[in-house]
């Protein structure tokens, strides 16, 4: 196996390409099929037609590498089967035969396409030579192109290196191989490293109908899939996926399946559907190509996952801090700006925490910050960012989020903390209630400092009213 095999696993694909090629010899002459039949047995795939006609309707039926044709025959010439194989099998090389040839219909011949021609009478060594020649060309041809579709690939994954988030990797990599193979409909099934029930899915040529149906039945309504069954790239059809395709009342059908892996628990796989393109060997290469660097990329970001939970995780709470919010704010503040899509941030402040830990004590005030923490994170979705501002502050940016969600998931939240009964010292029960401010990018703000001030502002003005409410940067005056 070469390197490159070993690295972008071309050497355990599912498909094998066919090493003999496929010929036709077209011949009124019995004899001269007969001494093609005796030259070629063996090293190639060989199919005799006694006629232009005949040979076209053989190609319809399976292409061929290469059509070896008389001139002359009853029927359709072979200047105008000629003419045919080049308007409808483009990919198919053609050596033209001839008993009377002449410079003029030599060069009529090659200008209309044809690779070379032959005249007779024809030893059974110049059959051989030339069918031997030629597909040796086309197979290197064919080489060196998939060659160049791979360094294309190749430069297209330079995307993939610069993506630290696992699930941007997945809905990176599913773009990829679409805009690759030239496919329209693909989707992605994940799972996130360190986050229980974390399965994700992304869809790419589906109505919202198709896939939230597809959702439910890949995910929702479903235990979690062993995403690591799949160890190579393959393509056919998907026993589970023509289940959730039936299930969801989608159109479904043969599939290119793609595995994903990182060394720490990331694993997805990859869908792409078939629709009217019809997929081989070249596009499974081409699919290993994005694969392998999918699976480099997902690499560097569980590294940067570890890397980020020891520099950005809260040690009391195990939730991210304050510097990893400022980033994580920024990094939101320009994709909504980018997509044009809203943002909510909620600035939260437990009402009378200070009694806790004079009653309790700081570590039970550390365990109840703790348990806190987990109510939040019941409240909100994966892809939002919960964090710790300090002391008993937190944050949390809702992405994808106008004002009026912003105020239903606060309020979901602080209603839910109310109805939460915290252990104190001894067992004895705590209750808490918590002031929550609102901002919302573009309404209030487009800056994330600003976004921070205004919904601090709006979980004082909260204070103020009595605290246990939630309040909107509308609001402050």
């Amino acid at each position: 196996m070469s390197l490159i095999e070993s690295q972008w696993g071309w050497g355990h694909m599912s498909v094998e390409a066919d090493a003999k090629g496929r010929v036709l010899i077209v011949d009124d002459s019995r004899l001269i099929r007969e001494l093609a039949h005796d030259a070629l047995e063996g090293s190639v795939r060989l199919e005799c037609c006694k006629s232009g006609e005949a040979a076209l309707e053989a190609l319809q039926r399976e292409p061929a590498d290469l059509v070896l044709s008389d001139l002359t025959m009853q029927g359709m010439s072979g200047l105008e089967l000629l003419e045919r194989v080049r308007r409808e099998h483009p990919e198919t090389d053609f050596v033209l035969i001839t008993a009377h040839a002449s410079i003029e219909s030599a060069v009529r011949a090659l200008r209309m396409g044809a690779a070379d021609y032959l005249q007779k009478p024809i030893q059974p060594e110049q059959f051989r030579a030339v069918v031997d020649r030629l597909l040796l060309h086309r197979r290197l041809f064919m080489e060196n192109d998939r060659l160049r579709a791979a360094l294309r690939t190749t430069e297209s994954c330079r995307t993939l290196l610069n993506c630290l988030e696992a699930g941007e990797i997945y809905a990176v990599a599913l773009d990829l191989l679409l805009h690759s193979l030239s496919c329209r409909r693909g989707l992605a099934l994940f799972r996130r490293v360190g986050l229980p029930k974390s399965d994700g899915v992304a869809f790419r040529g589906f109505d919202e109908r198709e896939a939230r149906a597809l959702r439910r039945a890949l995910v929702e309504e479903k235990p979690p899939l062993r995403l690591e069954s799949v160890t190579e790239v393959q393509l056919g059809n998907d026993a589970l996926l023509d289940e959730a395709f039936r299930t969801a009342d989608v159109q479904g059908g043969r599939v290119l399946t793609v595995p994903l892996r990182g060394v720490e628990g990331e694993a997805g796989l990859v869908w792409i559907l078939e629709d009217e393109r019809e997929m081989g060997t070249r596009e499974i290469e081409q699919a290993a190509v994005i694969a392998g660097h999918a699976d480099l990329a997902l690499v560097n970001a569980e590294r940067f996952y570890r890397a980020k939970e020891r520099a950005f995780i809260d040690d009391v709470t195990e939730i991210y801090n304050a510097r990893y919010l400022l980033q994580a704010l920024e990094h939101e503040t320009q994709r909504a700006e980018r997509f044009g899509k809203p943002m909510s941030v909620l600035f939260l402040d437990l009402d009378y925490f200070k009694r806790v830990n004079d009653q309790h004590g700081h570590l039970v005030g550390s365990r109840v910050l703790r348990r806190l923490s987990e109510v939040f994170a019941d409240c909100v979705r994966q892809v939002d960012t919960l964090a710790r501002y300090g002391g008993d502050e937190f944050t949390i940016v809702l992405v994808d989020t106008g004002h009026e969600g912003g105020l239903v998931v606060a309020e979901r939240i602080r209603k839910t903390v109310a109805e939460t009964i915290f252990e104190g010292a001894q067992g004895t029960p705590i209750r808490l209630t918590i002031s929550i401010g609102v901002a919302v990018y573009p309404e209030h703000s487009r800056s994330r400092d600003g976004l921070l001030d205004l919904s601090d502002k709006a979980m004082y003005l909260a204070k103020s009213r009595g605290r246990n409410c939630v309040c909107s940067a509308s609001e402050v005056e």
